[in-house]
């Protein structure tokens, strides 16, 4: 517009027009988003779209407060979903293929999948038995499952007695008791007897009597058996209180790093291990540390006596004996022991063997390409890792024995960037002092009501160190996105798995007592949304079950807004210094019944 004298009245500014254009792009923009989010989020009442616009908005950097959600309340799962595993579910079997038993592997749904709804438990479940109890028996209701029972009964694994299983301690290869067994498996490894070997991994662990026995003898276990619409075994064994995973060696490498168990068991498991070129027993080799032993009963060892018993011929098994010892040879395993049913290979403590075999040689040595350390989805390869020679110390040979590995900083926590033997130890006492007023916060922990342990985000398994004299067992979680800090842990003399909290972990419902989470959603609220990881925590939490939740007073009420939601009870407590950036929830599952109304 123009005065009569032909001078502009307010000329446009072509910034200020500019600017405008490109706020009104952004508000379509944002509420195109919002009105997705809208349409796909129906099922979660409202809280996707609340933390979406907080996460958008704000960021705990530029925020002095606190995140807040409203109030809500997620509904039941129906009763069909009481032993839901997400990750391993049978109802999705059909989708992947039974090549190399790929359907058992981990096959997580998609998010428009992912349940928003409270597992519930079986009709009758009860408190668990406490341990040391537990390990001889438990509620026939909390695992409602006769398979074994009927399948096995003349190698008692377990039998029915009124409201309850009892476990005599029975197996495929020890009948007569797992007493006797790793008897004579502590005869032919001495090392079990003086603390050499602390870790061990059993793969088709049964109902894990053999980890349950060398608890008293020192060793920690982690038993491995793959998800089953039947056995159930590795719910058997946390319902017992012996550590156990869900996992089968098939095409991905298990969540563990290389050079981590002293010890590793097979008994009559049925994994080929001399099929698609060995890569079974390649991926034993990797996670075994130098001078590690591999220890075999049932099939081909003993096939001289025993083979009329495997509806095969004597030449048929000695033909694989012979294929077995080859494969052994030439990945620098050695036979350490045998007899009777039981053989012991020994995995090379140095690397002599390894630097004379030729370029050749088959299974060949895996190029530098393949991380060593890598255990989560990685595929396996046919082709074995040679240790790290600089890593000598790693070894069975030199490593100090249990307990005073414990807490000596492994020669490996150089891996680690900016990690020392100095933060090591100050990680040693910061854990002490925190655990000493956890037992104050939560005076169940460091007694028999306490039992299966988890801690979600652990860097050094400092926790689980503070721990160590109490009747638990902790499963030390490392993120796969963060410093990868579990080589430490298994060289503590603990134990431990890479997981994603973006995804279920392979676990069964209702098997862990304690939840320990120290800054997890700090860590992962950028890649994860709190109620999904939160519903997981309740999946895996068994009802009476308590979670520690530290975390920064940001996120602090939020989690406690859906924990609510979830039914538990909570508390906020502050941390042993006292500072106000940072809070501790006390939170407890209750047991509630399901109401029959539940259909998601």
């Amino acid at each position: 517009m123009k005065h009569k004298d032909g001078k502009l009245i307010n000329p446009p500014n072509k910034h200020r027009s500019l600017t405008a254009a490109i706020t009104i792009i952004v508000l379509c923009g944002f509420s195109f988003y919002l009105g997705g989010i809208f349409k796909s989020g129906n099922s979660d009442n409202g809280v996707s779209v609340i933390n979406n616009i907080q996460k958008t908005l704000e960021s705990p950097k530029e925020s002095s407060g606190s995140l807040q959600i409203r109030s809500f309340n997620f509904p039941e799962c129906s009763n069909d979903y009481q032993d839901y595993t997400p990750c391993t579910d049978p109802k999705r079997w059909r989708k992947y293929g039974t090549y190399r038993l790929t359907l058992l592997e981990r096959h997580c749904p998609p998010i428009s999948e992912r349940k928003e709804c409270l597992v519930p438990p079986p009709p009758g479940y009860k408190p668990p038995i406490r341990w040391p109890k537990s390990r001889d028996e438990c509620w026939y209701r909390n695992v409602p499952y006769d398979w074994i029972n009927k399948q096995k009964s003349n190698q008692h694994w377990l039998r029915k007695e009124g409201e309850k299983f009892l476990f005599p301690g029975g197996g495929t290869m020890f009948p007569n008791g797992v007493g006797e067994y790793v008897d004579l498996m502590q005869d032919l490894i001495p090392g079990i007897k003086d603390g050499s070997v602390r870790t061990a991994i059993d793969t088709g662990c049964g109902v894990a009597s053999w980890g349950g026995d060398l608890l008293d003898r020192g060793v920690l276990t982690i038993s491995l058996a793959p998800r089953d619409n039947h056995e159930a075994q590795v719910q058997f064994a946390l319902e017992r209180g012996i550590p156990a995973i869900l996992g089968v060696i098939s095409t991905q490498r298990l969540p563990f790093p290389s050079n981590s168990f002293d010890m590793a068991h097979c008994s009559r498991c049925l994994i080929p291990w001399t099929e698609f070129g060995g890569i079974y027993l390649l991926e034993i080799h990797r996670i075994l540390r130098p001078g590690g032993f591999w220890v075999l009963s049932g099939p081909p060892v003993n096939y001289e006596r025993r083979w009329r018993g495997w509806n095969t011929t004597v030449e048929e098994q000695r033909s694989d004996y012979e294929k077995l010892q080859d494969l052994l040879t030439s990945m620098c395993f050695k036979l350490y022991n045998k007899k009777d049913d039981i053989a012991v290979w020994q995995k090379a403590t140095d690397n002599t063997c390894y630097d004379k075999l030729s370029r050749d040689s088959y299974p060949p040595k895996c190029d530098d390409s393949l991380e060593p350390d890598s255990g989560w989805y990685t595929p396996l390869r046919a082709c074995f890792v040679v240790p790290d020679a600089k890593y000598q110390k790693s070894g069975l040979t030199y490593m100090n024995k249990w307990p005073q590995r414990l807490n000596v900083a492994p020669e490996r926590i150089s891996i680690v960037q900016g990690s020392s033997s100095s933060s090591f130890s100050h990680d040693n006492s910061k854990w002490k002092k925190r655990a000493q007023h956890y037992k104050k916060l939560v005076p169940e922990l460091g007694t028999e009501k306490v039992r299966n342990v988890m801690d979600m985000n652990t860097a050094y398994g400092g926790f689980a160190a503070s721990l160590i004299n109490d009747p638990l067992w902790v499963m030390n979680v490392v993120s796969s996105y963060s410093p990868n800090t579990l080589p430490v842990v298994f060289d503590r003399g603990l134990i431990g798995t890479f997981h994603d909290w973006c995804e279920a972990f392979s676990t069964y419902p209702r098997t862990y007592d304690l939840l320990h989470a120290d800054g997890l959603f700090t860590a992962e609220s950028h890649r994860c949304e709190m109620k999904y990881v939160m519903l997981e925590m309740d999946r895996i939490l068994r009802p009476g079950g308590h979670a520690i939740i530290r975390e920064s007073s940001y996120f602090a009420d939020a989690v406690a807004t859906i924990a609510k939601g979830m039914r538990w009870i909570c508390r906020k407590e502050n941390t042993e210094y006292g500072v106000e950036k940072e809070k501790i929830l006390i939170c407890q599952k209750k047991l509630w019944q399901p109401s029959n109304s539940g259909s998601r």
